[in-house]
């Protein structure tokens, strides 16, 4: 029997082994590491590619859309460079934010994501940029090109959740906050510079 091409024999790494989308910046692949009825923080687990629970969610809030990382981007010099703040990404790879109809309760999956805008957070001094998008060939979301298409309560909810989703009940934090919003165009530029950065950190 013949093998499609690329054949993985075994399970890729999500960060290094995917593809970064089929049409990057402006499409791209998300791998979802936590959906919005998680109350427990996951992330992917560097070295081994597997799922590792972080932290329980600090407060009652939950995410408020799709939440994982763009494959084959690295925040580094490059995301630094296009901050108003700082001068430097945080070292992981690119975050992403998927918006869908339709709710999606399953996190560990592959999506092809549209991107519309980000938000430009930071976090102790360094660049976490948020991007956001929304699934591709969704039909609700069809005539959504930018954040601002989108109803004003959708961003409040992504703001307030990356603004507080960080905060220890009784302890004052004031070094993570959202900055602002940027469109597509900016948000293009974002996702260059963090392929970029990756390639020079890992190569192509």
């Amino acid at each position: 029997m013949s093998f499609p091409n690329p054949f993985y024999r075994w399970r890729p790494h999500p960060w290094h082994g995917l593809e970064v989308g089929i049409k990057p910046p402006s499409v791209v692949n998300a791998f979802i590491e936590i959906t919005p009825f998680d109350t427990i923080k996951y992330e992917v687990d560097k070295k081994t590619g597997y799922m590792r629970v972080d932290r329980p969610q600090r407060s009652s809030s939950l995410p408020p859309s799709l939440y994982g990382f763009i494959p084959r981007t690295y925040c580094g010099k490059r995301v630094g460079v296009l901050s108003t703040e700082t001068n430097k990404g945080d070292g992981d790879p690119l975050d992403i934010c998927v918006l869908s109809e339709r709710p999606i309760d399953k996190a560990e999956v592959i999506l092809t994501a549209r991107v519309i805008g980000g938000l430009h957070m930071i976090d102790r001094g360094e660049a976490d940029d948020k991007i956001i998008s929304v699934l591709h060939n969704d039909r609700y979301y069809n005539d959504v090109n930018s954040v601002h298409d989108l109803p004003e309560i959708q961003i409040e909810r992504l703001r307030h959740y990356f603004s507080t989703y960080k905060l220890i009940p009784g302890r004052d934090i004031n070094d993570v906050f959202v900055e602002r919003i940027y469109d597509a165009s900016h948000a293009h530029k974002i996702i260059e510079a963090s392929i970029e950065d990756y390639e020079e950190m890992f190569g192509e």
